[in-house]
């Protein structure tokens, strides 16, 4: 079996391999909605282990990867403002938007920096009194806690020079609206392991409640989703349709109340373009009125020109699930990790990434 001898129980993981293929009859797809999760099947080679009747889909849980064109945009126009130090993680350099990239942008001069979080951009800009330093927000509930952290203390300390730029996206309205569009069937979800642990399982209870589909909360380990894929399948096999918990020590019901509470406290839910699929209501955060001295959009007119999309290139189908990365003519050919031309092979987390790195696809 493929790659088996490199998880951390081999024995376990080939106990869950042939305990999904012995109670396995029913055909079912399963969409793993989260990016890490997707690295993760295809690294251990677990969609080759599966049986037949079991169909892996990847889903939109790629942050990078799902922000639109018109929001990367944004980010780079607002890199070329004189006096600013725009602050982002590492795969945002390079994702392309419209015409050019922050690392492009960072090539003709800007400051662009990269950061490993929030509270490095909020250092930045104590150490850059004179600057205007913009912290590009992007990420679902997990990132959004800690964001919200860093502008409490902001207000805290008086600092008037640190600006947010809101591109977070909550997880559940998307997930509402790919199963609403009724493109692709599933008759199943691996909910993502990291965004639970903020949200806790009681966020995804719509998905089995009101479409009558079982999910489950995995953690990011390999015998994790072979875990998950298990219980699944038991209750595909038994006609059940509720949300379970495979991430136990991450994961509880209610989630984390004081991660949620900043959260909440910073940010309101507010209508957010995604990428393939157009703006969907409630599923992005945007800052507080109390605390709109800290929103770039309202510090700065960002005139990011006109907004196109990359010919070829099927990101935004494989991001609600209806096509896969071999599907794209670009993939492996004018695509590759080297030149990417859409996020989704930018990305780590992205399916064209994992899909080239470990799926064998390209070759």
């Amino acid at each position: 079996m493929k790659y088996v001898s490199e998880f951390r129980d081999s024995a376990l993981a080939k106990g869950l391999i042939a305990q999904v293929c012995r109670l396995s009859s029913t055909p079912a797809r399963f969409m793993e909605f989260c990016g890490g999760h997707t690295v993760t099947i295809f690294r251990y080679g677990i969609r080759q282990v599966l049986p037949q009747t079991v169909t892996m889909v990847s889903g939109p849980g790629c942050p990078v990867c799902v922000t639109a064109n018109k929001d990367l945009d944004k980010t780079i126009a607002l890199a070329h403002f004189p006096d600013v130090i725009l602050a982002t993680f590492g795969d945002m350099l390079r994702i392309p938007g419209s015409h050019s990239s922050l690392q492009q942008a960072k090539a003709e001069g800007a400051d662009v920096r990269m950061v490993y979080s929030a509270m490095d951009a909020l250092n930045i800009a104590r150490e850059n009194p004179e600057k205007h330093v913009i912290f590009v927000g992007i990420g679902f509930e997990t990132t959004a806690p800690t964001i919200a952290a860093s502008v409490l203390q902001a207000a805290k300390e008086g600092l008037d020079n640190y600006y947010i730029l809101s591109l977070h996206k909550l997880s559940p309205p998307v997930v509402k609206a790919l199963l609403d569009s009724g493109e692709v069937n599933l008759d199943g979800f691996i909910c993502p392991g990291h965004v639970s642990t903020v949200t806790g399982s009681q966020a995804w209870e719509f998905i089995s409640r009101d479409y009558g589909i079982p999910c489950v909360v995995s953690g990011f380990e390999p015998l994790d989703v072979l875990h998950s894929i298990s219980m699944l399948v038991s209750q595909v096999e038994t006609k059940r349709a509720e949300v379970e918990i495979a991430y136990r020590r991450g994961v509880q019901p209610e989630g984390n109340p004081t991660a949620l509470r900043l959260m909440r406290e910073v940010f309101a839910p507010c209508p957010a373009d995604w990428r393939g699929m157009g703006e969907i209501p409630a599923s992005g955060l945007k800052l507080r009125e109390a605390y709109l001295e800290f929103d770039a959009e309202t510090a700065f007119d960002i005139d990011s020109g006109p907004t196109r999309e990359t010919e070829g290139c099927l990101c935004g189908q494989i991001l609600r699930g209806v096509a896969t990365p071999q599907d794209c003519p670009l993939f492996g050919k004018a695509c590759t990790p080297e030149e990417p031309v859409g996020p989704c092979m930018v990305s780590s987390e992205g399916s064209c990434s994992a899909y080239y790195r470990y799926g064998g696809e390209h070759a």
